[in-house]
């Protein structure tokens, strides 16, 4: 390796460095302070670093938070793209049962820093953006899913899939965000195996 691709590599590592200084200083904030009072100067004193190199790694506060929500979430994401082939309703309400199960405790794990997504979502157009564009990929795997479904014959030809996708998400997130926020006395188990079973007996043949 030659002399200027190890200063290179060494910059490379350095800026990584920052950019992760940045992040945890700012998840560290936004569980202090909430998404609206964190500000971006706070974040950079807390991370040790000059103006200059924080802004060339994010823009503001809203890139930082959405970044900290791809890496959360592609967890959520990494689930809902888990292959799903049943060959019976059976089969297809257990491997549901386990997915719903996962993905509510997941969200219940990540609470802290879930309500801080709640928050910015509320406040701010671009976090707001990308949590929707989340929601359109999930809804996408739930679509594909009941799209195998139908066509092995297990599930009604009389719905819509994109409606019953989108609905079956919603559902979800709903009571993924009670978890959160503690606006329920439910535990997992009874959500899940609940939602499921509605779920399942209304689509499935």
């Amino acid at each position: 390796m030659s002399e200027e691709t190890k200063q290179v590599d060494g910059r490379n590592m350095r800026s990584i460095a920052t950019k992760q200084k940045l992040l945890d200083a700012a998840r560290d904030l936004f569980y202090e302070f909430g998404f609206k009072k964190t500000t971006i100067s706070q974040m950079i004193k807390r991370a040790e670093t000059g103006y200059g190199t924080a802004y060339a790694h994010f823009k503001g506060k809203d890139e930082i938070l959405i970044a900290l929500m791809e890496t959360v979430m592609q967890e959520f994401l990494d689930m809902a793209h888990t292959p799903f082939l049943p060959t019976s309703k059976e089969e297809a309400k257990e491997l549901v049962l386990n997915q719903v199960t996962a993905f509510l405790t997941m969200a219940k794990s990540n609470k802290d820093i879930m309500k801080v997504f709640a928050e910015a979502i509320s406040l701010s157009p671009a976090v707001n953006e990308k949590w929707d564009d989340i929601r359109k990929t999930n809804i996408h795997f739930i679509t594909r899913d009941i799209t195998y479904a139908q066509s092995q014959g297990l599930v009604r030809s009389d719905l819509k899939i994109d409606i019953v996708a989108r609905s079956w998400f919603l559902i979800n997130e709903n009571h993924q965000w009670d978890l959160v926020r503690d606006d329920t006395s439910a535990s997992i188990e009874d959500i899940a195996w609940t939602i499921t079973t509605m779920y399942i007996d209304g689509l499935y043949k």
